[in-house]
């Protein structure tokens, strides 16, 4: 299935198991799922549970990263998008994130950034655009 030998499984492994998901009242604010093979273990943090599952996903990529040093975590978001209410989002270059974080976007504040960390956290996601909305 993959060329890549470890004891750790492939991040798309993950993607097929059903999470686990906590109780925020239990657990504070945010949502926890977690998503478990065989001896390891996932956790994602998010404010809802579709949230907390692309978290514990992205985690699974990063875990993996390290015991396969080539290989490339993608970003769960797209370069550019707008969100469900409205912010703009854009990804910051590669040799920037280090001071600015992965993303940038405008609010009432003025511009600001964030890590993906941070907008698994707070359920960030791109609104959809549906094809039927161009042609009107």
């Amino acid at each position: 299935m993959f060329d890549d030998r470890s004891a750790y499984p492939h991040p798309d492994e993950f993607k097929v198991v059903r999470p686990e998901y906590s109780d925020p009242e239990e657990d504070g604010d945010d949502v926890i799922a977690t998503i478990q093979i065989e001896a390891f273990r996932v956790h994602g943090y998010s404010a809802t549970r579709p949230g907390a599952r692309r978290a514990a996903l992205y985690e699974a990529a990063k875990t993996y990263r390290s015991y396969h040093p080539g290989y490339r975590v993608e970003s769960p978001f797209p370069d550019e998008f707008e969100d469900g209410e409205g912010k703009q989002w854009t990804r910051v270059p590669s040799g920037k994130r280090d001071t600015l974080g992965d993303y940038t976007f405008e609010d009432e504040d003025g511009e600001d950034s964030a890590d993906i960390e941070q907008m698994l956290l707070w359920d960030i996601r791109p609104e959809p655009v549906f094809e039927d909305e161009d042609d009107e």
